[in-house]
């Protein structure tokens, strides 16, 4: 079973930066495509980036291309999200997921077996 704790969420302003974590234990995640899910108030969760799992490849929402960077320490068996330019639609509670497929089903299906319980991202006008 696999556990994912994410921090770093708080309130920024419009046009600030904010760099998620989500730390995996429970068992090795260097072997799990990572990545994180936002959902707003009365929204649908939706997908926002995805990282392989030596990191090499991406994938990105096209809200948050250009402004959004994941990336991952297997040896923290830690995934990052470096949000900058944030406006008040990125606000919303983010979840940090992984699943142990191949790149290519998760970049296809966006499907993931684990998720966190979720950080609040503020982003006020």
């Amino acid at each position: 079973q696999v556990q994912l704790v994410e921090s770093g969420g708080g309130v920024v302003q419009a046009g600030g930066s904010l760099r998620l974590s989500c730390v995996g234990s429970g068992r090795s995640l260097s072997d799990h495509v990572m990545g994180w899910f936002r959902q707003a108030p009365g929204q649908q969760r939706e997908f926002v980036a995805a990282t392989s799992w030596s990191g090499d490849l991406t994938d990105y929402a096209d809200s948050v291309k250009g402004r959004f960077a994941i990336s991952r320490d297997n040896t923290k068996s830690t995934v990052y999200l470096q949000m900058n330019s944030l406006t008040p639609d990125d606000t919303a509670q983010y979840y940090c997921v992984a699943d142990p497929r191949a790149w290519i089903v998760a970049k296809t299906t966006h499907v993931f077996d684990y998720w966190g319980q979720g950080t609040q991202v503020t982003v006020s006008s």
